[in-house]
């Protein structure tokens, strides 16, 4: 019999930590091939904020829309997209997600519903309104998730995609990560009122602020949220208290720069998303310690096989330089 906590079955919560697992493995060896030079696309790493990609993408279908950001590779992993082809894309392969032609930062994986990223802050918000839009039209019961960080809520096309979806009751949740930086930039820098969630309040949606580092805290709000949309009665915006460990761009920390300390640093570790399911995984049996350690090894052997498959892969040909490029006339 399949034991549960808070809602959710212990094949559920092993899931969601295997996925958080590939996440943070998959994340680490590319910070480790960055800092080599052998992958010198710029990669905004994910590191610390696996619990938010999870637990949104676990209440969402294969045909559900999700539009992410330039720190694109936990929802792509977390939608159940294709590791080889993520690698491969870094490494600017034929064989990648965006045929070696996006980078790190313009990813698309359709067939799992991964719609694509975008390096332009805010960028990708109107593109979630207007698939959204589309099911709305189309009469389908599809969701539309637009991912951003506390940054995007500076620019002004946020607060017109909340507008109109709002006003139209589109199927969309709006998931705002706030890691607390907006490129180097603290969160209190930037916004004379930091309460993101409240926003909500100006379009009359549901604003929620959640623990961005529990996944299944993150997952219940989402699924809710997923809920409301697909059942017509419109948006959500989610905003999720959350910390990245790396720096803005690239695998180091940024201590040495000045802008933040070890201690705060430590802080958030200590309140990491992977350690605190593990510790519920554990306290409630779901999981013992050498079932983690075997997950954790064939999660590094799927990295292992994606950076083998990404290195024996071709690059594109020069011939090939203006395929996939469009002249509108």
């Amino acid at each position: 019999m399949t034991e549960r906590t808070e809602h959710l079955s212990s094949n559920e919560l092993r899931t969601m930590y295997k996925s958080m697992l590939r996440i943070r493995l998959f994340e680490e060896k590319v910070g480790d091939l960055v800092r080599k030079n052998e992958i010198i696309c710029p990669c905004h790493l994910y590191i610390g904020q696996e619990a938010i990609a999870t637990g949104v993408c676990a209440a969402l279908r294969t045909d559900d829309y999700v539009f992410s950001t330039h720190r694109s590779h936990g929802h792509y992993i977390a939608k159940g997209c294709n590791l080889d082809a993520l690698m491969a894309e870094l490494y600017g392969k034929v064989t990648g997600c965006s045929k070696g032609r996006g980078g790190s930062m313009h990813l698309s994986f359709p067939e799992m519903g991964f719609i694509g990223s975008s390096a332009i802050v805010a960028g990708s918000i109107p593109l979630a309104v207007g698939a959204a839009l589309s099911f709305s039209i189309r009469k389908t019961d599809n969701v539309s998730v637009a991912f951003f960080g506390d940054g995007a809520t500076n620019e002004g096309v946020w607060y017109e995609s909340l507008n109109f979806a709002a006003l139209k009751k589109l199927p969309i949740v709006f998931v705002c990560e706030n890691n607390l930086y907006s490129t180097h930039v603290h969160i209190s820098d930037h916004l004379a009122d930091t309460d993101i969630r409240k926003k909500a309040e100006i379009f009359r949606i549901p604003g929620i602020q959640v623990d961005g580092n529990d996944v299944t805290e993150v997952f219940k709000v989402a699924k809710k949220a997923v809920d409301t949309a697909r059942q017509g009665e419109g948006p959500t915006l989610i905003e999720c208290m959350t910390y990245r460990w790396r720096g803005h761009v690239g695998p180091n920390d940024d201590l040495n720069t000045g802008l933040r300390s070890k201690e705060e640093l430590a802080f958030w570790k200590e309140k990491g998303p992977i350690k605190r399911l593990e510790k519920k995984l554990l306290g409630n049996h779901f999981l013992s310690k050498s079932e983690m350690l075997s997950i954790r090894s064939e999660i590094e052997k799927e990295v292992a096989e994606s950076l083998k498959f990404a290195k024996n892969s071709p690059f594109p040909q020069e011939e090939s330089l203006l395929d996939y490029v469009f002249k509108v006339s």
